[in-house]
């Protein structure tokens, strides 16, 4: 029998690949015939950097960069040699996390330090990135990290504009010529999962920026702005991209990678599906595991348990889920294509004690053995 695990991280208990490890010694206490297969999986959000650096011999690397308020921050972003690929998560670099309430702004707040990351990868050999861009602090269009690649965005008086979403209305001149010259050989996957157009009442300042610190007059600068942007982008450099879906995403970063860089804006857990090749171990598996830290609506409306069932389906395959808690609606999921679910709560107890990485550990151990000592009955291992 081969059984194929791919669960996402239980969020400040387990890493995806703890779990994974947790649910392997479940089943061979049951049995060490059953083959088991561990894949580490995110949807390109938080999480995903730790996931794929181990669960796919990678490696992690720090680095001091440009924060979202310009001050220096440590980052950490992954690299996957084989592939050449790089891994970074923005929200890293520059997230709402790394801003203090009272200087949440996102006329203020950059990007920059987001191509200091690229560049440094660069340097490392890669030519691949995959670039989760949720959780972010800024509105500047990615103009901040196309900045700190070389791209130059000047005034009136060909002076350059400065950082941050309150210069987008400035930028008069846009000029290429500079730029990183090994960007023409790389690839981003931007993992977006959101489908906001740059600018508008649906786009990037109006429905994010408050959340960043705008107030409504901020917003409407922050709007004018990237639609200046956009027309500077048309009119100079011919890519007319502001309204495809997910350019509005991480405050018009989607936009930036997309007019200026050879990227793609994808779902976050379907690159990672792909970047861990889990099509080809579920092809010829006999069950296939998936999973989060809590089953509910939301995980039914895509999350990455979801894009396992659903590849898992193409082939016919049996799916089951372990989670920490579940919620009524979370029935919604056996629609969606997990066959069964199981909380490994397996007694009265606090979310502290459930959450403590030990006890989450034997906690899934001992859901799992009963799970599959049921399945024995029905099966010869």
């Amino acid at each position: 029998m081969k059984i194929v695990v791919a669960i996402d991280s239980f969020k400040g208990s387990l890493t995806s690949m703890e779990a994974g490890v947790a649910i392997k010694q479940g089943i061979h206490s049951v049995s060490e015939n059953i083959e088991v297969i561990v894949k580490p999986l995110a949807d390109g959000g938080e999480g995903t950097v730790e996931a794929l650096v181990s669960g796919m011999n990678g490696r992690e690397k720090k680095i001091e960069v440009t924060g979202p308020l310009s001050e220096k921050v440590v980052c950490s972003y992954g690299i996957l040699d084989a592939s050449k690929t790089a891994i970074i998560e923005m929200s890293g670099v520059a997230g709402i996390t790394l801003v203090p309430e009272h200087l949440k702004n996102p006329m203020n707040t950059t990007t920059y330090g987001v191509g200091e990351v690229i560049k440094a990868a660069i340097k490392e050999g890669c030519r691949n990135f995959i670039v989760g861009i949720g959780g972010s602090a800024t509105n500047d269009g990615g103009v901040g990290m196309l900045q700190a690649l070389g791209f130059e965005f000047l005034d009136e008086n060909k002076k350059p504009v400065g950082r941050g979403g309150k210069v987008l209305g400035d930028i008069r001149y846009i000029y290429t010529k500079n730029h990183l010259p090994e960007l023409d050989e790389c690839h981003f996957k931007i993992a977006c999962d959101v489908t906001n157009p740059l600018y508008g009442l649906n786009g990037a300042a109006y429905v994010y920026a408050p959340q960043k610190g705008a107030d409504s007059n901020m917003v409407e600068i922050l709007d004018k702005g990237l639609i200046n942007y956009a027309k500077i982008v048309k009119e100079q450099l011919g890519k007319d991209v502001d309204n495809v879906p997910g350019t509005g995403a991480a405050g018009g970063l989607g936009y930036g990678f997309l007019a200026f860089l050879n990227a793609r804006l994808e779902s976050g857990v379907q690159i990672v599906l792909e970047e861990i090749h889990l099509e080809k171990d579920i092809q010829d598996a006999d069950l296939v595991i998936t999973g989060e830290g809590k089953l509910d609506f939301q995980t039914a409306m895509g999350k990455a348990p979801i894009g396992v069932a659903k590849l898992a389906k193409k082939f016919e395959k049996k799916v089951i889920a372990f989670t920490g808690c579940i919620t009524e609606d979370a029935k919604k999921c056996n629609e969606e294509g997990i066959d069964a679910y199981f909380s490994i709560i397996n007694k009265p107890m606090s979310l502290m004690e459930a959450m403590d990485k030990e006890n989450a550990k034997k906690n899934m151990i001992a859901t799992v053995e009963q799970v599959f000592s049921l399945i024995s009955i029905f099966h010869d291992f």
